[in-house]
């Protein structure tokens, strides 16, 4: 079992984090009290500098690695967009050459915003796990440092907005969180124990059309599961991470799936309710708190949900705006 971040070792990386980007806010709104019946709070990740709660281990994880490895020749990782975003903002802020390898079929606006951040964009494979073979061989042939999914640094530092969230609201009783590779749980895991909130329920979110930690969480073991078209594409895992997957078996209360007219539904919620937009793994915490609206750990219950990211396409929002599921 890999161990977890103290308090301190958070606090540190909480540190490295507000030197670059301020607190997120979290705002409780009446509109989507009144969708899920119960007292519900958003952290707004979507209100950092490249618009996705990875930003911030992105800062701590190229932060640390400049100290450890000053004179890096480069940076390369694989994404399906919002980590690749995350890696390319640290790497300017340090001068570091970064390359990403996304899918193809990504993202035509987080493709985009990741060469404005100044990363060389190379497309390969049709989902992110071919992306990421072809971005380890690419790092091997051309001496680039692999900047990994998963990774305790990452982790460190998406885990200081779930510090935040937790100490602006202690009233929270259950907590949703997406899950692609997994830092996004695992850094809720991490602050919660740290905190010793051990009373708070972590309940982790898949799509189904991308069930690998879903049915890992039902087997107790590592499952490999196809991936299928999602507009939740920051969720689409077909291999998960063996690291997190043992932090989620060992400390998560659940894992749900929900679908993508689930997910656009909560899209068109969070637009209609608090005039934010969200993109598909953003707002899949969202949708499985109105999935589970009756459920006892909901009903009753005050419910924190992290809007993980607003980077929707356009067209895809259009579509999901005008009632339809891309």
């Amino acid at each position: 079992m890999p161990s977890l971040p103290s308090l301190p070792d958070l606090e540190a990386a909480a540190d490295i984090v507000r030197r670059t980007m301020p607190p997120t806010p979290q705002f409780r709104w009446p509109l989507l009290d009144e969708a899920l019946g119960t007292e519900t709070w958003v952290k707004h990740e979507n209100h950092t500098p490249t618009g996705a709660f990875k930003v911030r281990g992105g800062i701590v994880y190229v932060e640390r690695l400049a100290q450890r490895e000053p004179g890096v020749p480069g940076l390369i990782s694989a994404t399906r967009g919002n980590h690749g975003q995350s890696i390319a903002y640290a790497a300017r802020r340090h001068g570091m050459a970064v390359a990403i390898v996304v899918p193809h079929g990504n993202s035509v606006e987080k493709n985009a915003a990741m060469r404005a951040l100044g990363a060389t964009l190379v497309e390969h494979g049709d989902d992110f796990q071919a992306s990421r073979e072809h971005a380890l061989q690419l790092a091997e042939r051309d001496g680039l440092h692999m900047v990994p999914s998963f990774h305790a640094d990452l982790v460190a530092g998406v885990a200081t907005g779930w510090l935040e969230f937790l100490r602006a609201c202690p009233q929270l009783d259950t907590i949703f969180v997406p899950i692609g590779q997994g830092s996004g749980i695992a850094a809720a895991i991490a602050a919660r124990q740290a905190l010793g909130r051990s009373g708070v329920r972590i309940i982790g979110v898949v799509s189904d059309a991308a069930p690998a930690y879903l049915l890992s969480w039902q087997a107790r073991e590592a499952v490999a599961a196809p991936v299928g078209p999602t507009i939740a594409d920051g969720m689409a895992c077909r291999v998960p991470d063996p690291t997190s997957l043992s932090l989620v078996l060992e400390h998560a209360d659940d894992v749900v799936a929900v679908t993508d007219a689930e997910v656009a539904a909560a899209i068109r919620l969070y637009y209609r309710a608090t005039h934010n937009l969200a993109e598909g793994a953003g707002a899949a915490a969202l949708a499985a708190a109105c999935k589970l609206k009756d459920d006892p750990r909901v009903k009753g219950r005050v419910v924190g949900l992290p809007l993980t990211g607003a980077n929707v396409d356009a067209a895809v929002l259009r579509a999901v705006l005008a009632e339809g599921t891309p």
